[in-house]
């Protein structure tokens, strides 16, 4: 007797088939997906990649770029950082070094708790007033809580040692911290010098902002135009990072002559 004259082996054929095929299409719409994600990012390469190898592509793509580092495992938002913060808070129990207390700073600082980054880097100076990286972020920090005539001389110290500090970071923050004590000539000079030695956004539209203010629209153009001109073939992780001053450096965009 053929298989399919059974009525029950019959359906199961069909079954199989139909699952087979829905696989198949949901397959292809995760694929279009992640591929449309791509697109949306501008991640050319990638977007080659899951035409050329659909399936096995995009579910690279989406682990490593679409999930990424926003997911942290499917953990709350912060739960990374609080677990490092009670780390650093068992070692500074433990061994209470100027180090633990600087690293703890930084956590603090980077989930924007001021007050309590302050209080770390100051535990940190009384241990070790030497380190340099300490004092560029306790500058920072300062700066950041619209305190410049206090964060001025940690920064000028910093930079002193090490004027390419941090990637020139710390010379960007300095330049910040000249531009809010009203010192905008010195300003200009930081800002030029950032931007002559690299392509941060964030040092080119405020290099560009001071250049409107001082009523030189041609020279702001032309920093205002290298950003915009560079933004759409940067990764995807800077021009989220980046995206402030990509939208600050379109609005002085439409308003000059």
């Amino acid at each position: 007797m053929d298989t399919y004259d059974n009525p029950t082996v019959s359906i199961f054929y069909e079954l199989r088939h139909w699952l087979g095929f829905g696989g198949m299409g949901v397959l292809g719409l995760f694929n279009l997906w992640m591929i449309i994600d791509a697109v949306r990012r501008r991640e050319w390469l990638w977007v080659l990649y899951m035409i050329v190898m659909p399936g096995l592509a995009a579910a690279w793509y989406f682990f490593y770029m679409f999930r990424g580092p926003t997911m942290q495992g499917f953990e709350l938002p912060g739960a990374q950082d609080r677990r490092r913060i009670k780390e650093l808070q068992a070692q500074i129990h433990h061994l209470d070094n100027a180090s633990h207390h600087s690293k703890l700073g930084d956590v603090y600082f980077q989930r924007g708790k001021l007050d309590k980054a302050e209080a770390s880097y100051r535990a940190a100076m009384q241990r070790d007033g030497q380190d340099i990286d300490t004092r560029a972020h306790f500058g920072q920090c300062l700066l950041r809580q619209k305190r410049p005539a206090e964060a001025k001389p940690l920064l000028v110290g910093v930079l002193r040692e090490n004027p390419k500090h941090d990637y020139n970071h710390t010379a960007m923050a300095y330049a910040e911290t000249l531009t809010a004590l009203g010192e905008t000539d010195d300003a200009l000079k930081t800002w030029q010098y950032v931007a002559l030695n690299n392509s941060y956004p964030r040092a080119k539209v405020q290099l560009a902002e001071l250049y409107l203010a001082k009523n030189q629209p041609d020279l702001a153009r032309a920093e205002l135009k290298d950003v915009l001109a560079e933004d759409p073939h940067a990764p995807a992780f800077q021009r989220r990072r980046d995206s402030v001053w990509i939208s600050r450096a379109k609005s002085l965009m439409r308003k000059l002559p």
